[in-house]
């Protein structure tokens, strides 16, 4: 299963999302691989923390790769670095990213990360893509390799308004070149169940059809310990309210994978419709 986290607007925690979903599949024994194409690196240092500054093969080395016309090359296996916890590994991220989305936009490389993904697809379980806060080319890209989108929300008007526009550029990629992808849902994120408005936020939307996740996740303190100490929840608080939440989203995930493979996911939107 490929899973990109995506949204257009930044600060709604898909850094945070993609990597503790991916501590806890890696947690339940499958071998997970994370995949940074943000080049602000976050899930990179959150995964590696004080090892991010050790030498080691970035994605940066991966794309170059495909600019480069030789015989020999590196698989793409060879460039993921493997983290301090068991069955987790990161495709890390590296501030040169930006210089080579213009070479490799200029190429017509926009598939090259499908077929890296291709090449590893019998090494790992479960792979979580976490993408930059804009459409460019590495968010391109990753939709066009993966499986899922997975959309964070953080209940706000502004994020309300940006999510159609999110929508119809998900079914336009769908359209125009990965039929398989599907909108898995929408993971509302920093909730505070007793505020009015992300309430009556989260009840408009699924009035409206958008496929909302049922697991919510809070906000809390202990999201900013565990960056400050590259913990990921289920390592540095595993009983937290919060783990717990993320635990349930992961099974929540989990289930409709099951239940996709006979069939729909049932995610797609069913009175929403993209114009």
């Amino acid at each position: 299963m490929k899973r990109v986290v995506f949204n257009q607007k930044g600060g709604v925690g898909k850094s945070t999302i993609t990597c503790n979903l991916a501590a806890i599949s890696a947690a339940h024994g499958r071998r997970t691989l994370v995949i940074d194409l943000d080049p602000q690196g976050n899930s990179t240092q959150y995964l590696l923390g004080a090892d991010v500054s050790a030498p080691g093969p970035t994605l940066a080395d991966l794309f170059d790769q495909t600019l480069q016309f030789k015989l020999v090359t590196k698989k793409t296996g060879e460039f993921a670095r493997e983290t301090q916890f068991e069955n987790l590994s990161v495709l890390a991220s590296h501030p040169s990213l930006v210089e080579l989305a213009v070479k490799l936009e200029s190429r017509h490389k926009i598939y090259k990360l499908r077929e890296a993904l291709d090449e590893i697809q019998d090494e790992f379980d479960a792979i979580y893509i976490d993408t930059p806060p804009a459409l460019n080319f590495f968010t391109l890209s990753a939709l066009i390799a993966a499986d899922t989108c997975l959309i964070p929300f953080d209940c706000d008007e502004f994020a309300r308004r940006a999510l159609y526009t999110l929508l119809e550029n998900v079914a336009e990629i769908r359209a125009d070149h990965n039929p398989g992808l599907e909108v898995e849902g929408i993971v509302i994120n920093q909730f505070q169940p007793r505020a009015n408005l992300p309430q009556k936020l989260v009840k408009e939307l699924i009035a409206e059809g958008l496929p909302v996740l049922s697991s919510c996740l809070s906000s809390s303190v202990k999201v900013k310990e565990s960056h400050e100490q590259a913990l990921p929840l289920i390592h540095m608080a595993p009983r937290h309210k919060l783990t717990q939440e993320y635990e349930a989203l992961y099974k929540e995930l989990e289930r409709a994978t099951r239940k996709s493979k006979g069939g729909s996911t049932g995610r797609t939107p069913k009175k929403w419709v993209p114009v």
